[in-house]
């Protein structure tokens, strides 16, 4: 009886094996037929391959002008020609030759770029197709020299570690409120998150609308977003629901990543020429992440964490614009902004999912707690505040 088991075991799996292999091979050579024959030509009627081309980024510096762009189209495409301001250029790719399907390549011309004047340019491939980009206003691109990483760190600082640590100078004040406040703080908490939220999806679905087709930038974006969410919660839930420093920290993460977006955003607009911009730009994401401070300290006021625990939040939540900064000056694309951005907003959906657990455990009234007047004031709060001081950062 015992010898039969195993051998039955034995025969069951290499059935299983059987059956899990035979779908494979048939599909297997369904494609080597498909591949070797190619039964689609009879279809083909002579017209030239679908293309495309992204323009990823633009560098401008004493050598001319230079242009990462991206194929997007059914087969590999070659670049024949390249137009600047209604006149043919010389230029040099990297690398050579036919660029692949999903495959980025630089374009390099040796063209007199003038200082503040705009450029059009069309890239022209060997098939006659025609892909148009425009340089609104050129720039010097900033390089990665150490003093232009210096001066990009301190606004960096003072767009995301100086709001975040002001907001948190109010924690001996904040720590005197009674429970209304308590909820009043969380629910204000919810409020701004919220606003970040719709920010932060928002602008992640416009960036993936610039992408190049291949990375399927409004799926990428949702994807992206849902999965952060759904990891950080596994991450947060791993020891039961997150409170306190716990939550604390959970808040200054999702916001550090929220952080990060508005870096790649204040870097990409000094790289594109808004400089006359920037200090605005600047003092108004700083106005406009004050109230973050707030909301991280709110979940640990009946505590009493040490000096280097507000550190170690500032930085969390302040420090990723510092790195937004040097990435959206120096190396960003669409697609990659997207997807951080996207990160982010997974990340504050988990915040927000997990400050409203919180605010329904400290009430008796669990049910209707977001209907009580501390609460609904909070979140009205929050929301209204980012939204005005958010038209200070819109361009």
């Amino acid at each position: 009886m015992n010898e039969t088991l195993p051998r039955a075991a034995i025969r069951a799996a290499k059935t299983n094996l059987v059956w899990l292999a035979l779908p494979l091979i048939v599909f297997g050579i369904a494609v080597a037929w498909l591949v070797s024959t190619d039964p689609l030509s009879g279809f083909r009627n002579g017209a030239p391959p679908v293309e495309n081309l992204t323009f990823e980024r633009t560098v401008l510096d004493d050598s001319g002008l230079s242009l990462l762009v991206r194929a997007g189209g059914s087969e590999p495409m070659t670049v024949a020609q390249v137009q600047v301001d209604d006149a043919y250029w010389q230029f040099t790719q990297d690398p050579p030759g036919p660029i692949a399907r999903g495959r980025a390549a630089w374009l390099k011309l040796p063209f007199p770029w003038m200082v503040g004047e705009a450029h059009a340019v069309n890239v022209v491939t060997n098939s006659g197709a025609t892909f148009a980009h425009d340089i609104a206003v050129a720039v010097p691109t900033p390089q990665a020299t150490s003093g232009q990483l210096r001066l990009q760190a301190v606004v960096g600082i003072i767009v995301g570690i100086v709001p975040v640590a002001v907001g948190l100078m109010f924690y001996p004040v904040l720590r005197g409120v009674g429970r209304e406040g308590m909820a009043f703080l969380l629910s204000l908490t919810i409020g701004l998150l919220g606003f970040l939220l719709v920010d932060a999806s928002g602008e992640a679905l416009e960036l993936a609308g610039e992408a190049a087709a291949i990375f399927q930038g409004p799926v990428m974006v949702v994807l992206a977003g849902f999965g952060s969410f759904l990891l950080l919660m596994a991450i947060g839930r791993r020891s039961g629901a997150p409170t306190g420093l716990a939550l604390s920290t959970y808040i200054a993460l999702g916001i550090g990543l929220h952080n990060l977006g508005e870096g790649l955003a204040i870097g990409a607009a000094f790289a594109a020429g808004s400089a006359g911009l920037g200090t605005f730009l600047v003092l108004g994401f700083a106005l406009h992440n004050v109230t973050e401070g707030i909301g991280i300290a709110a979940p640990i006021l009946k505590k009493r964490p040490s000096a280097w625990v507000f550190v170690g939040l500032t930085l969390l939540a302040g420090g990723p614009a510092v790195i937004g900064m040097w990435l959206g000056s120096l190396a960003t694309s669409a697609q990659w902004s997207a997807l951080a951005l996207a990160v982010g907003a997974g990340a504050i959906l988990q915040v927000i999912v997990e400050v409203g657990a919180y605010l329904m455990r400290q009430s008796d009234r669990r049910a209707d707690v977001f209907l009580t007047p501390p609460v609904l004031a909070g979140l009205a709060a929050g929301a209204a505040f980012m939204y005005l001081t958010a038209a200070l950062v819109k361009i």
